[in-house]
């Protein structure tokens, strides 16, 4: 079944059930349903058909929804962009995707057109209230394009991760399976739409019939608006990177509030989150929390679900086992399958692995995450970092990861991460540590502690307690900034 299916037959199921809800008021599945087919009557008339592509330049909204659903159902695939990205950087996507039409904004319209010209056709977004349009339902085979996320471009020219609308059912019908929605469920969606983690959001609930909740990009890092998010639309499924949830508790004050009946799945991926701070929101719900693995090329490949044992650990979670119908293995530096207890970079095969890059020939056979695993007694992985976050210095190999794990184990310590600067010689390890609100350890504490969880080559040349770290528009730790911050402080005299 094609992705645009599920909001199709869940609207001809109960059309007045709340589909999305947003800042501007709830939408329900019939009015989604005609607002899709009113769109994919608009982009018909700009020529777009089977196999185009469509940028859609818009803030997170139900307008935003109803154009992704719109393009699906003629057969092409859209092309999300933020609608804080300058109208330079779209059009620059736009081109590189060979897209045939914008949707966006009407009041948006004449500046993208002034980018692409005419031969780039553009429409509004907007509703046509009382509108039941002809509908629109190409069917579509497995392999065909769904969607394009480009990645970020911070360290160089984005690639579009080019996802079939297979890539994306074998997660969301993965998700469903193990989370077992039903429509009496509000899915909280954090992510940017150009954010993998929005796909489960999405389409989970329409699966279901279920009603998603939109935050606002604004309040992506506002903590206790988020909170108060949680509380006021009574969510049942939360699914974010750990970042947001720990500045909930940090700053947001979650832990000190009721917790809530309604939720029963809080979901994390991302990036690792630390252990004191899993063990804290642990003591907080009783709700089911799973942590998610997966890079944009292959959505979620592993999981783990938390047990009590694991929140004796004094590092983070494992990412588990093999999910979506993947299969993962570990590949020694050798070319050998690790073993128990060995290390090696996890690769991955199967139904969620992307389609390609867009503009470099489709992907062929098993996918190459770049990230380092042990493989555990029970055959599941744990995560040991990037392995592009392997630094050598001084002659030795260092994860970064792992300098990471040993600040944060510390119970002052909310949050921390290292960078690697400098070269030959004179390259250096440097830890940025941000402490839990009301504590202050201090940088001698946080050497004495590292020291005894490290060897001495690990240990970091500098430590800095700063208020919190950098994050990417995406929430995850923006390393490249603080190895900036690093090497400013070096060059001061």
């Amino acid at each position: 079944m094609s992705l645009h299916q599920l909001l199709i037959e869940a609207a001809a199921r109960e059309p007045d059930r709340p589909a999305v809800a947003g800042p501007s008021g709830a939408v329900t599945y019939g009015e989604l349903d005609a607002w899709a087919d009113t769109l994919a009557h608009r982009l018909l008339g700009l020529g777009v058909g089977r196999g185009d592509r469509v940028v859609i330049w818009a803030a997170k909204s139900a307008a935003a929804v109803a154009a992704m659903q719109a393009v699906l159902r003629l057969g092409a695939a859209y092309v999300p962009v933020d609608g804080t990205t300058p109208v330079g950087r779209v059009a620059a996507l736009a081109r590189d995707c060979g897209a045939g039409a914008v949707l966006t904004a009407a009041g948006r319209i004449p500046k993208i057109s002034a980018e692409l010209g005419p031969q780039v056709g553009c429409a509004s977004l907007a509703a046509e209230p009382g509108a039941t349009p002809k509908p629109v339902n190409e069917l579509v085979a497995d392999d065909e394009l769904g969607f394009i996320l480009y990645t970020s471009g911070s360290t160089g020219t984005p690639k579009g991760v080019c996802i079939s609308h297979g890539n994306a059912r074998a997660f969301v019908d993965w998700a469903v399976d193990v989370l077992g929605p039903g429509p009496q469920d509000r899915f909280a969606n954090h992510a940017p739409f150009t954010f993998d983690l929005s796909v489960l959001d999405l389409y989970a609930a329409f699966s279901a019939g279920a009603s998603v909740h939109l935050i606002p990009s604004e309040l992506s890092f506002a903590p206790a608006q988020l909170v108060e998010f949680v509380h006021r639309e009574r969510i049942t499924v939360w699914y974010s990177v750990p970042s947001a949830l720990a500045l909930m508790m940090r700053y947001g004050g979650l832990l000190e509030t009721p917790t809530p009946d309604s939720l029963r799945a809080v979901l994390f991926a991302g990036e690792p989150f630390p252990i004191t701070q899993l063990r804290a929101l642990a003591g907080w719900t009783r709700a089911r929390m799973l942590n998610l693995y997966g890079p944009t090329e292959t959505n979620v490949c592993t999981f783990h679900e938390v047990t009590t044992a694991d929140l004796e650990r004094d590092r983070p979670v494992p990412i588990g086992t093999a999910a979506s119908g993947d299969r993962v293995w570990a590949q020694r530096s050798d070319g050998g399958v690790a073993g128990l207890g060995e290390e090696g970079e996890l690769i991955v095969e199967g139904p969620t692995v992307m389609a390609g890059y867009w503009g470099r020939g489709p992907h062929r056979g098993p996918y190459r995450t770049g990230d380092l695993v042990r493989v555990l007694p029970d055959g599941a992985f744990d995560y040991l970092g990037r392995g592009d976050h392997m630094v050598k210095i001084r002659g030795h190999r260092i994860e970064l990861g792992e300098v990471e794990s040993a600040f944060t184990g510390h119970e002052d310590v909310a949050e921390a991460a290292a960078v690697a600067v400098g070269e030959g010689l004179d390259r250096r390890l440097v830890a940025f540590v941000a402490p839990k609100p009301g504590c202050d350890p201090g940088v001698p504490a946080l050497r004495q502690h590292s020291s005894q969880h490290l060897p001495r080559y690990m240990l970091p040349d500098e430590v800095h307690v700063i208020a919190g770290l950098p994050r990417t528009g995406t929430g995850k730790v923006d390393r490249l900034a603080l190895a900036a911050r690093a090497e400013r402080r070096q060059a001061r005299p």
